[in-house]
C-alpha cells in the first residue's frame, strides 16, 4: 500500500491529464492514499489540479526565453529555489513515490528526491524526450515511455513502455449518425473533424479560411470545426464558418461525439492527441505545431507516419494544401480504414493501470 504520494510536472494538458490519470489510478487501488501534486506558479496545473479535486504547491520556476530577457537572468536563482522549495516539500510531506510527468516543475522536484532516497519515476509523452526528463534519467528509478526506441535518450534497464492515459469517456455511446446531429450537421455524410487546442491554432483555421470557396462546393463532405478562444473573433463570422456544410465552434465540449462523428481528423501533434487517435483507432492528418520544444510534435508525427498509420503535413505547406488533401483523402475509403486500422495497433489502452503497476512495483522493492 502507498500512504503518500507526489507527482510533479505541467504547463500544458499534455502533462496534466497524464498527471490526473495517474493519481486517480492510484487512488482507486489505494483508497487512503494523500496524493499532492508540485507545479510552477502561474501555469495551468495550478487551477487545472484543483479542479480534479487534489492538492498543489506551485515551485517558482519558469522556462528559458528564446531572447535575452531578465526572465533568463533569472532563470538559475528561481532554480535553486524551487529545488530548495521541492526539498522542504518532501521532506514535510515524507511521500513514498515521486512522479514526474514533464514540465518546468518536474526538473526540481525529482532532482530533490533522488537527493533524498524517496523512489522515483517519470512518465514521457512524446517520442522525442524532453530536456527535463532526459536530465534525471541516469538517476530516477523507473521511466515509463509512450513510444518504442526511447533508449536512445534513457538507459534502456530502466524503460517500461506503458503507453500515455486517455481518457476512458471518449468512447461514447452514440452512434455516428447521433453525433452528427448533436452538431447540427447531416447524419450520412462524410465528416472532417479539424482542431488545434483549447486556443486554437493559427495554422489551421486559416487553411479552412483559405478554402471557403472549396469547401462551398462539397456537396458530400461536412466539417465540424474548432476554431479556439484565441481565434474566435477573427473567423467565427469569417466565410468558411458561414457554409451551411461547417460546424464552426469556439470550443467542442464533446469531444467524445465529435471523434465519433469524424471519418478523418485533423489537428496538431502533441502526444495526448496522438495517443486519443490511435486509442479510437481515428485516420488523421498531422500538422505538427512548429513552435514547440526540440520539434517534438514531429518526431510524434513521424513516429505514426512510418508505420502508416498517420499522414503529416508540415506547418508551413498547411495553408495552401491541407484542405485539398484532406478532401482528397476522405474520399477514399480504402485510406480512411487502412490508417485508422494501423493507428489502432498503437494504442495502449491500460496505459494508466501499467504505469501504476510500475509504482507499485517501486514501492515493493
Amino acid at each position: 500500500m502507498i500512504k503518500r504520494a507526489i507527482i510533479s510536472g505541467g504547463g500544458t494538458g499534455g502533462h496534466i491529464f497524464p498527471a490526473v490519470a495517474i493519481a486517480d489510478e492510484l487512488k482507486r487501488r489505494n483508497p487512503d492514499i494523500d496524493i499532492l501534486f508540485v507545479g510552477a506558479e502561474g501555469k495551468m496545473e495550478m487551477e487545472k489540479i484543483p479542479e480534479a479535486g487534489y492538492n498543489i504547491i506551485g515551485l517558482p520556476i519558469s522556462g528559458l526565453q528564446r531572447s535575452l530577457t531578465w526572465s533568463n537572468v533569472l532563470f538559475p536563482v528561481k532554480v535553486i529555489r524551487s529545488y530548495l522549495k521541492a526539498r522542504n516539500v518532501i521532506k514535510d510531506f515524507k511521500p513514498d513515490v515521486v512522479v514526474g510527468v514533464g514540465g518546468y516543475a518536474s526538473w526540481p522536484t525529482l532532482a530533490a528526491a533522488t537527493h533524498a532516497g524517496v523512489p522515483t519515476l517519470i512518465q514521457e509523452q512524446n517520442s522525442y524526450a524532453g530536456l527535463a526528463n532526459k536530465r534525471l534519467a541516469r538517476k530516477v528509478d523507473r521511466i515509463c515511455v509512450a513510444y518504442d526506441g526511447m533508449e536512445k535518450f534513457f538507459p534502456a534497464e530502466k524503460i517500461s513502455l506503458t503507453g500515455n492515459p486517455v481518457r476512458d469517456d471518449l468512447l461514447g455511446e452514440a452512434s455516428k449518425e447521433e453525433a452528427r446531429r448533436f452538431f447540427g450537421l447531416d447524419e450520412n455524410r462524410a465528416t472532417i473533424f479539424i482542431f488545434g487546442g483549447s486556443l486554437g491554432a493559427g495554422t489551421l483555421n486559416k487553411s479552412v479560411e483559405n478554402a471557403a470557396e472549396l469547401l462551398g462546393e462539397q456537396t458530400d463532405v461536412q466539417i465540424i470545426w474548432q476554431i479556439g478562444k484565441f481565434y474566435a473573433d477573427r473567423y467565427m463570422n469569417g466565410k468558411a464558418a458561414s457554409l451551411k456544410q461547417v460546424a464552426a465552434t469556439v470550443f467542442v465540449d464533446r469531444m467524445d461525439l465529435a471523434y465519433t462523428a469524424a471519418d478523418l481528423v485533423i489537428c496538431r501533434a502533441g502526444a495526448l492527441t496522438i495517443s486519443e487517435l490511435s486509442f479510437l483507432g481515428k485516420a488523421a492528418i498531422l500538422v505538427p505545431s512548429p513552435n514547440v520544444a526540440e520539434d517534438h510534435q514531429t518526431k510524434n508525427a513521424e513516429f505514426l507516419v512510418n508505420r502508416k498509420a498517420a499522414i503529416m503535413i508540415r506547418d508551413t505547406e498547411a495553408e495552401n494544401s491541407l484542405m485539398k488533401s484532406a478532401l482528397q483523402i476522405i474520399h477514399d475509403k480504402g485510406k480512411l480504414k487502412d490508417l485508422g486500422t494501423e493507428a489502432l495497433k498503437l494504442a495502449k489502452p491500460r496505459a494508466s493501470a501499467d504505469i501504476v503497476n510500475e509504482i507499485m512495483r517501486l514501492i515493493k522493492k
